[in-house]
């Protein structure tokens, strides 16, 4: 699980040019859950509903998110990011979102330790975008458990397996 308590989720849904968002929002963030002492993860329960057209399998939709902790002064600090693609098939899924941290230079880990604040990226595409991911020095941070429902139309229509 995650270090931090009082977490909230900034997430969003990424798709290819072939693909239109026809009714839903793209992104949004949870409330700030207050797990009881004892209490092993948070639950946000934030329904996420969607309706995509596409012209193309081409760019199939993937979710990106940021998990934040809140102290009690308001402040907030990253706890993780991650990524998942959406599930192909159509049903009920479960998708296991494993987050990471990025760990910075000796300097920023050092002025985290007194001031706080832990290193974030400068460029949030590198959450779900292919490429750049690789080369940073990161640490685990939790898992999101996520329950997926997708539905699809028309598939077998046009041939498509999924």
């Amino acid at each position: 699980g995650f270090e931090d308590r009082n977490l909230f989720c900034k997430w969003g849904v990424e798709a290819g040019s072939m693909w239109d968002l026809v009714e839903g929002e793209a992104s949004g963030q949870t409330h700030c859950d207050y797990p009881p002492e004892g209490e092993p993860a948070c639950v946000w329960s934030h329904p996420v509903d969607l309706h995509y057209a596409a012209r193309s399998l081409v760019g199939w939709p993937k979710m990106w998110f940021q998990v934040w902790c809140m102290d009690v002064h308001g402040g907030r600090d990253l706890a993780g990011y991650g990524f998942c693609h959406v599930p192909t098939s159509a049903g009920m899924h479960e998708v296991d979102v494993v987050t990471w941290c990025p760990e910075g230079t000796a300097a920023e880990k050092l002025t985290a330790f007194f001031v706080g604040g832990r290193p974030r990226l400068k460029f949030e595409e590198v959450i779900h975008a292919p490429g750049d991911r690789f080369r940073l020095q990161t640490k685990a941070g939790g898992v999101i458990k996520l329950q997926l429902g997708v539905c699809v139309k028309d598939f077998d229509k046009y041939n498509v397996s999924h």
